[in-house]
């Protein structure tokens, strides 16, 4: 049984209004989660097993609900045998989260969106945001996994993808042009788009006598709704800020990340003609694990962050690390449980370290208004992830406030 920690209080740099989240990948209980063997792919599970984590991370929605979090992030990744990420529809999922919660703002880290008919991906975000009373919050992204994309439509310029130039370069477009046909949907009675990729209505669609020349999306959002994309490339964080929806800035060096920070609200105020507030439009989601020791907080992480970087390495992600020449280290890094502490990825420690280290970043970014925390590894039991959520939100939070 844990200690309570007795909550001090650091100096931040929060607003008032900032917002907390979790976000989980929403995996199956592993009891050989770690570094080495067994490979990933040499894993196989059944649907039962999926099944049961599907309901666990629901539960995991209504604990982050009763906790008083502001947002719930689930994910969207499609024939991981693996049971890394076994939720393939997070609007789906969201909706019945929410109905079981009360208050929490529920997305997906991330929709992909070359995975997605793009007026299929409008008509479901609406009716999650419609049936939750407004509580939806549209989470984009260009996609990681090639299994995935090529077979649900698109191509992703992924590390391990020898096609990786001319693909990114397709789902550049793709995803451009799909995100204006989002918009377009959702925020109009009618509309009509003519592109590269895709072009709404089709021409020539005989209709009642004469021809179909535009669309209606049905439902639309009855309420203000939120799009957050992942900034994880120099071009997409060019990209996000022009758009003037949120970037979601995760995994990168506190030097890399401090760089991103000020770009986006650079590029905003050149494109946009007006400063952002500190923290405004951006989103810093940190790694964390907290224990009553410091010491044993690192042994609780350590065989979910080597499980972390055992499935995600090899598609890049560890390109926000910094390498010993001082710059982004090359793609296929998989680091260790001591290297992403010092690169300030994973805050690892008791309540009072954590609390510090998230307050260090508010003054090293100049201000946070949104921040979720990803307290659950690939593997951890549920129970594990259920007593994160709470020292987090009774042990740490408190002090930042």
């Amino acid at each position: 049984m844990r200690s309570r920690a007795k909550p001090g209080k650091v100096a931040s740099l929060y607003s008032d209004a900032m917002r907390t989240g979790v976000f989980l990948f929403g995996g199956v209980e592993m009891d050989d989660a770690g570094a080495g063997p067994p490979a990933p792919t040499d894993r196989r599970y059944d649907s039962k097993e999926v099944w049961r984590a599907t309901e666990q991370i629901l539960e995991m929605g209504v604990l982050a609900d009763r906790l008083g979090f502001d947002s719930f992030w689930l994910t969207e990744h499609h024939f991981q045998f693996e049971g890394y990420e076994v939720v393939p529809n997070g609007l789906m999922t969201g909706a019945v989260l929410a109905e079981r919660t009360q208050n929490i703002r529920i997305g997906t880290m991330f929709n992909v969106v070359g995975q997605w008919h793009p007026l299929k991906l409008a008509e479901d975000f609406a009716t999650l945001h419609n049936l939750s009373g407004g509580r939806g919050v549209l989470g984009i992204g260009r996609g990681t996994v090639p299994r995935e994309s090529e077979n649900l439509g698109s191509k992703v310029g992924s590390f391990d993808n020898p096609d990786k130039v001319d693909a990114d370069d397709f789902n550049r477009k793709q995803f451009d042009e799909a995100t204006t046909v989002l918009r377009l949907a959702l925020d109009n009675e009618s509309f009509s788009f003519h592109g590269e990729v895709f072009d709404f209505p089709v021409p020539g669609i005989p209709d009642r006598g004469g021809f179909v020349e535009e669309l209606s999306l049905l439902p639309r959002p009855l309420y203000p709704y939120e799009i957050w994309q992942a900034v994880t490339s120099p071009p997409t964080l060019e990209a996000v800020p022009t758009k003037g929806w949120g970037g979601v800035m995760w995994l990168k060096h506190y030097t890399f990340m401090k760089q991103f920070w000020d770009r986006f609200a650079e590029l905003h105020c050149e494109v946009h003609g007006s400063e952002l507030a500190p923290g405004e439009k951006r989103m810093l989601v940190l790694n964390t694990c907290v224990a009553d020791t410091h010491e044993a907080a690192v042994e609780s992480v350590r065989n979910g962050h080597d499980e972390f970087w055992k499935f995600l390495g090899p598609y890049g992600w560890s390109r926000g690390y910094m390498g010993p020449d001082g710059k982004p280290s090359p793609a296929g890094l998989i680091p260790t449980l001591e290297e992403s502490i010092e690169n300030k990825v994973w805050l690892v420690g008791t309540a009072d370290e954590v609390a510090e280290q998230i307050a260090w970043y508010a003054d090293h970014l100049g201000g946070i208004e949104n921040l979720t925390l990803f307290p659950g590894m690939p593997g951890d039991r549920y129970e594990k992830v259920g007593d994160q959520m709470h020292r987090l939100a009774e042990d740490v939070l408190p002090q930042l406030r």
